[in-house]
C-alpha cells in the first residue's frame, strides 16, 4: 500500500483503524516513534511541529487520533512529499 492509498484508508476509515496500521502508517509517512508508556506510543517528525499520541485500546486506535494524524499529513503536505515509500 502506497502513501495515498494508506491515508485514503485512515481518512474512510477512521472509526476501525487497528493499531498497529496506525503506527505503521504513521513511520510511513516519516515519523518516528519516541517511545511511551502502557499503551501509548509517541510519534514524533523533525519537520513538524506537533507531537503525535497514539493509543491501543483492544488493538484498536482512537478515531480522533486517526483523524489528527490525517490532519497532520495535510497541513503539513506529506502526501507529496516522494511517494516512493
Amino acid at each position: 500500500m502506497n502513501k495515498r492509498e494508506t491515508y485514503t484508508h485512515l481518512k474512510d476509515h477512521a472509526k476501525n483503524i487497528r493499531f498497529d496500521f496506525l503506527c505503521n502508517a504513521a513511520e510511513k509517512f516519516g515519523f518516528i516513534c519516541r517511545g511511551g508508556r502502557g499503551s501509548h506510543r509517541i510519534y514524533v517528525r523533525e519537520d513538524v511541529r506537533e507531537m503525535l499520541n497514539f493509543q491501543d485500546v483492544g488493538g484498536k486506535a482512537k478515531s480522533y487520533q486517526v483523524k489528527q494524524l490525517c490532519k497532520v499529513i495535510e497541513n503539513y503536505s506529506l502526501l507529496e512529499v516522494d511517494d516512493r515509500v
